[in-house]
C-alpha cells in the first residue's frame, strides 16, 4: 500500500487548503482512513477520521466546523478540506490507512499501519 499525500502550502490566516491523499495497491474501500498531523516539536495527533463507507466522520475539538474529511472510493481518494485557518494549524499532516470494514472512525495512531509521506501546511498570521 502506497498514500501520496498533496495539496499543503504556506497560506494566511483565515484562509483555505484541500490536502488529497492517493492511495494504491490495494482497493481504497478496505481501508478506514484519517489525518493526523504533527507541529514542531510536539507528538503527532489525530485530526479527522473517516469510516471505509464515508458515512461516519469524526474530528478534533480543535479543527471542528473548520475542517470536513471526504472520500472518494472511485477514484481512491482521501481529502480534508481546511477552511478559517489559524497559526496553530501550522504541522506536517499525514494521511493514514488501516483495514478496517465497520462504520466507525478509528482516533488511534497506534492502530494505523500504512502511512503518507506528509505536506506541510504553514499558516501566518
Amino acid at each position: 500500500v502506497q498514500l501520496q499525500a498533496s495539496g499543503g502550502g504556506l497560506v494566511q490566516a483565515g484562509s483555505s487548503l484541500r490536502l488529497s491523499c492517493e492511495l494504491s495497491g490495494r482497493p481504497f474501500s478496505m481501508f478506514a482512513m484519517a489525518w493526523f498531523r504533527q507541529a514542531p516539536g510536539k507528538e503527532r495527533e489525530f485530526v479527522s477520521g473517516i469510516s471505509w463507507s464515508g458515512s461516519t466522520s469524526s474530528h478534533a475539538d480543535s479543527v471542528k466546523g473548520r475542517f470536513t474529511i471526504s472520500r472518494d472510493n472511485a477514484n481512491n481518494t482521501l481529502y480534508l478540506q481546511m477552511t478559517s485557518l489559524k497559526p496553530e494549524d501550522t504541522a506536517a499532516y499525514y494521511c493514514a490507512a488501516m483495514p478496517w470494514r465497520r462504520d466507525e472512525v478509528v482516533t488511534s495512531r497506534g492502530l494505523y499501519n500504512h502511512w503518507g509521506q506528509g505536506t506541510l501546511v504553514t499558516v501566518s498570521s
